[in-house]
């Protein structure tokens, strides 16, 4: 195995062709920002967009701004922005609610849209809204409805006839696998089930094609990868041989055909919209645009080449200089992700030990620490740097810290 030097990481930043999307980005000095997958960095766009849509079109244009901003079509026109990037098509995708609500509109009208099967399939240790979620459709179904949760290897043998929905994260929030989106998808219909994709950990960090793979409904979130800001909307997607048939169970006024009409009964609108719930977020779609926007203006192929490089080479240095870890991300590229798990039973004081020193990644319960690979404004050098960080914190025991072990709310 070739030894890795600093200066091999600052020749590939040199001839990076990514390099230039890091001065879109407002990231604080003598910071190593690991974290992307959690909480995206702020577009620079981000705080003149917020201040315009607050003072001008809030402030000043006020209720009129729903036509003359076109607030109104928020939900529809980002969605059809963020189509590209996940392989559909405009009229596909809406921006709207959270992943956890959209998941349970999704879900729920899956199970109404193949009515007759009893069985929903997901996998083990999937992330805890997506369980919680199915687990209260199940319960709200009183006996309907049966949640069936597998390890991942055991899932595709128990697809079958009785299975109406197959639920599953495209890549794991903790160990970063991912599935083979286009074999899992096919075998859910050749049994004549549903497919529902969580892209959370995809969209933005990886290429997508959920047309191509056939794919019947898929969830994401806006805040990680797409750089939408904190509690930024989620986003839904349902392929357009649904949409006639497909129905909200949440049935709210802007999902009607003529939300203006004011009419007492529902009638659904045409295609996605009649997944549309409650009003739109204004300020928090505007904000999720900016960063939409930057992703749609570079090549995903070059992103994901990146993310691999990245990625490679921090798994290739912590085998060299951190033995007292272990992986749980897979090595093989075309297994994982955009970020890169490791274990040790003191993970999270390492962690606080680590972003003590401005190096920001996260842990996940019960010894998982996560670094985020996000290729749009990761150098090259941050990996060696984060590395080097590790070595000296391991070295000198400075995770050994009351400080550092004492829980905090988010972790």
């Amino acid at each position: 195995m070739t030894t890795l030097t600093a200066e091999h990481f600052k020749r590939l930043d040199a001839e990076d062709p990514l390099a230039y999307c890091r001065e879109l980005f407002e990231l604080p000095e003598n910071t190593i920002y690991a974290d992307g997958n959690s909480l995206g960095a702020m577009p620079k766009d981000a705080f003149a967009c917020a201040e315009h849509v607050v003072k001008e079109e809030w402030g000043n244009q006020l209720i009129r701004s729903w036509v003359s901003s076109d607030w109104i079509n928020a939900s529809t026109r980002v969605g059809d922005k963020i189509a590209p990037i996940i392989g559909a098509s405009d009229g596909e995708v809406l921006v709207c609610d959270s992943t956890s609500v959209n998941l349970f509109k999704l879900a729920a009208a899956a199970l109404e849209l193949n009515s007759g099967r009893c069985k929903i399939i997901t996998e083990i240790g999937n992330f805890p809204t997506d369980l919680y979620i199915l687990q209260g459709l199940e319960k709200f179904s009183k006996g309907k409805i049966e949640l069936v949760v597998l390890a991942k290897d055991d899932i595709l043998d128990a697809i079958d006839e009785d299975t109406a929905l197959v639920v599953l994260t495209h890549v794991h929030y903790k160990t970063g696998s991912r599935f083979d989106m286009e074999a899992v998808t096919a075998k859910t219909h050749q049994k004549g089930a549903l497919m529902l994709w969580d892209l959370s950990h995809s969209v933005g960090a990886m290429n997508l094609s959920l047309n191509d793979c056939e794919v019947d409904f898929a969830v994401g979130c806006g805040y990680k990868y797409l750089n939408g800001g904190p509690g930024a909307p989620a986003f839904l997607f349902v392929a357009k041989r649904h949409q006639d048939n497909v129905q909200s169970p949440l049935s709210g006024w802007l999902g009607h055909s003529s939300p203006f009409a004011f009419d007492d009964d529902y009638v659904p609108a045409n295609g996605v919209k009649r997944m549309l719930c409650g009003t739109p977020s204004v300020v928090g779609c505007s904000l999720l645009e900016v960063g939409v926007d930057i992703m749609t203006s570079v090549d995903m192929k070059l992103i994901r080449k990146k993310s691999i490089q990245l990625g490679d080479l921090f798994i290739q240095l912590l085998e060299q200089r951190c033995p007292e870890f272990t992986l749980v991300t897979p090595k093989e590229a075309s297994l994982r992700g955009s970020h890169i798990s490791i274990t040790h039973e003191e993970g999270y004081a390492i962690m606080q030990a680590l972003i003590a020193q401005n190096i920001i990644g996260d842990f996940r319960a019960p010894n998982v620490l996560r670094f985020g690979i996000t290729p749009l404004y990761m150098r090259y050098l941050d990996i060696w740097d984060l590395v080097q960080a590790l070595v000296d914190v391991m070295t000198f025991e400075k995770w050994n810290n009351e400080a550092f072990k004492k829980v905090q709310a988010v972790t």
